[in-house]
């Protein structure tokens, strides 16, 4: 991963993770999800949506309401 990305959300659910991808995508924010879920035990970890560094305020604002 590049340096310049930062983590804009994280969760323990695979689909939360497609829906804030989703809606950064429709505000055509390019973001990855980085899955850390273990292979063996895949309730164990994190799901991240990273985006460049120059998106991460809108990107958190576009996400808020998805986060607690």
């Amino acid at each position: 991963m590049e340096k310049d990305w930062v983590s804009v959300f994280h969760t323990g659910q695979n689909f939360q993770a497609e829906i804030a991808k989703e809606i950064l995508e429709n505000e055509e924010i390019n973001c990855v999800i980085i899955n850390e879920n273990d292979s063996i035990f895949p309730s164990i970890g994190e799901i991240e949506v990273m985006v460049h560094k120059d998106f991460e305020e809108k990107a958190t604002e576009l996400l808020k309401d998805l986060i607690h």
